[in-house]
C-alpha cells in the first residue's frame, strides 16, 4: 500500500529504564547504560529477581494529583511521554485540532489497576472499588486522555498486537495521515506490566530470564541466554504530513517511507522457526518504500534474548539480505532497556 502523502516525525518523548527524556535516554543508550536493576517482585520464591522499572520520574511535573490517583501508570507514563513529544513538536493552539489525532497503544494495559481494585474487591466488597476503575485501566484511554487533554479532534484509537502494538501504532498513524484523515498523529505504547500478576504469568510461561546478574541479564543472541527482562515505560513519536510540518517551521527528525503488516501463522507465542512472517514484513515494506535490500544498513531487530526469537530474526534477516546481511548493523536496544512489550 504505497503512501499518498509524506510523512515525518517531528517530535519525540520517553519514559524508559534508561531515562525520562530524549536527551537522557539517547545520552544512555550511545553509552550502552543498562537500565535493568534489582527489583523486588512481591512473589514468595520468585526466581525472578530484576526488571527495568522507571526511576526518578516527576510525576507531578506532567500530572495532577486526580490523574496520579486514578490513573494505572501505563497510561500515566503515555500521558508523559507523549507531552514530551507533543512539546517537542511545538504543538500550539495555531494549530487546526480538527486535523490532529492519536494512536497510542498497549499491549498488556491496566493490570496494575486491576489488581489493585480486585484485592479491595476480595478484602471488602464491590463498594470499594474506585468508578475510575474501568476507564483507569482500558488500554483506549490512553488514546482518549491524550486527545481530551489536548483539545485533539482527529482519529483517536488503539492498535492492540502485543509486543507490536506501539509499532503498529506508528504505522497506522502513518496511514492516518497519507490518506488525508489527519495532518499530525501522536503516536507511541506505554506499559507497566511488572506487577506480581504479569510476573508471574511470565514466569509461569518460562519467558523471563532468571539472572541474578541485571547488568548482563538482557543478552540478545548470546549462547546462554535465558529469556527477556521484563520491563516498563512508554515512547511518542509525532508524525506529521511533510508540507504541513515545513510550512509551520517544524522540527524534522526522520521521514516514515514504508510500513507493513503481516503474520506468522505458526503459534501463541513462538516465531515461526524460519522467521517466515519477519522475513515477509521486511520485504513488504523495503518495495513499499521503493528502495532495494542494498539500501538498508541498519537493523533494530525485536531481540529479546529468548532461545527461539533471536534465531528466527537471524534467518529472516540472512534468508531476506543474502550476502548483504552481513554488511549489516545489527542491534536490540533491549540489551539496555529491557523488554517494554506493547511500548
Amino acid at each position: 500500500m504505497k503512501l499518498q502523502r509524506r510523512v515525518v516525525v517531528t517530535g519525540m518523548g520517553i519514559v524508559s529504564p534508561i531515562g525520562n527524556s530524549i536527551n537522557d535516554a539517547w545520552d544512555a543508550c550511545k553509552s550502552g547504560v543498562s537500565g535493568i536493576s534489582f527489583n523486588e517482585t512481591n512473589i514468595p520464591g520468585s526466581p525472578v529477581t530484576i526488571g527495568g522499572r522507571i526511576k526518578d520520574l516527576d510525576y507531578k511535573e506532567y500530572l495532577d494529583v486526580k490523574e496520579i490517583r486514578r490513573l494505572d501508570p501505563f497510561i500515566q507514563y503515555s500521558l508523559i511521554s507523549s507531552s514530551q513529544a507533543i512539546k517537542d513538536a511545538s504543538i500550539d493552539s495555531s494549530i487546526n485540532y480538527s486535523r490532529v489525532g492519536v494512536n497510542f497503544s498497549s499491549g498488556i494495559g491496566g493490570i496494575s489497576n486491576i489488581e489493585k481494585n480486585h484485592n479491595l474487591l476480595n478484602k471488602y466488597s464491590y463498594k470499594k472499588i474506585s468508578p475510575f476503575f474501568v476507564p483507569g485501566s482500558i488500554i483506549n484511554m490512553a488514546s482518549g486522555l491524550i486527545s481530551i487533554r489536548n483539545g485533539f479532534t482527529g482519529p483517536s484509537m488503539s492498535t492492540v498486537t502485543a509486543c507490536s502494538a506501539a509499532s503498529h501504532s506508528i504505522g497506522m498513524s502513518a496511514r492516518s495521515i497519507a490518506y488525508g484523515d489527519a495532518d499530525i498523529m501522536i503516536a507511541g505504547g506505554g506499559e507497566m506490566s511488572s506487577t506480581p500478576l504479569g510476573i508471574g504469568g511470565f514466569i509461569a510461561a518460562r519467558a523471563l530470564s532468571e539472572s541474578s546478574d541485571p547488568l548482563t541479564a538482557s543478552r540478545p543472541w548470546d549462547k546462554d541466554r535465558d529469556g527477556f527482562v521484563l520491563s516498563d515505560g512508554s515512547a511518542s513519536l509525532v508524525l506529521e504530513e511533510y508540507e504541513h510540518a515545513v510550512n509551520r517551521g517544524a522540527p524534522i527528525y526522520a521521514e516514515l517511507v514504508g510500513g507493513a503488516l503481516t503474520a506468522d501463522a505458526h503459534h501463541i507465542t513462538a516465531p515461526h522457526p524460519e522467521g517466515k512472517g519477519a522475513q515477509n514484513v521486511m520485504k513488504h515494506v523495503i518495495e513499499e518504500a521503493n528502495i532495494s535490500t542494498n539500501n538498508v544498513d541498519y537493523i533494530n531487530v525485536h531481540g529479546t534474548s529468548t532461545p527461539l526469537g533471536d534465531v528466527a530474526e537471524i534467518k529472516a534477516i540472512t534468508n531476506l539480505f543474502g550476502d548483504h546481511a552481513y554488511n549489516l548493523n545489527i542491534s536490540s536496544t533491549k540489551s539496555m532497556t529491557g523488554h517494554l512489550l506493547g511500548a
